[in-house]
């Protein structure tokens, strides 16, 4: 059974940082992407930031310059440095992989639990 934990999420003033880190776990034969998501009240789960396995980067618009996303592939983790956060960065984020399980020659998706982060002003 392949699970996705997260940790790092808590409460920081505005101009703080936090750190996100989520390992994956589980009968893992390989992870293509590795991502983060964010879902705000009352607003749909959007794509924050997420990183290929060879190492390229995609991030939202509105965290470029403040986010950073890696991994360690040996380690099946990712890792969410957040940065100069905002109020407007709150938001409960998630941990997501497409990957591989053994057992099946595709890839399928998988998401942490969840995790929040909240910014105060």
């Amino acid at each position: 059974q392949v699970q996705l934990v997260e940790s790092g999420g808590g409460l920081v003033q505005a101009g703080g940082s936090l750190r996100l880190s989520c390992a994956a776990s589980g009968s893992i034969i390989s992870i293509n992407v590795m991502a983060w998501y964010r879902q705000a009240p009352g607003k749909q789960r959007e794509l924050v930031a997420a990183v290929t396995r060879a190492g390229s980067t995609n991030y939202a618009e509105s965290v470029k310059g403040r986010f950073a996303i890696s991994r360690d592939n040996a380690k099946n983790t990712v890792s969410l440095q957040m940065n100069r956060l905002k109020p407007e960065d709150t938001a409960v984020y998630y941990c997501n992989a497409d990957l591989r399980e053994s057992g099946r020659n595709y890839l399928d998706r998988f998401w942490g639990q969840g995790t929040q982060v909240t910014v105060s002003s």
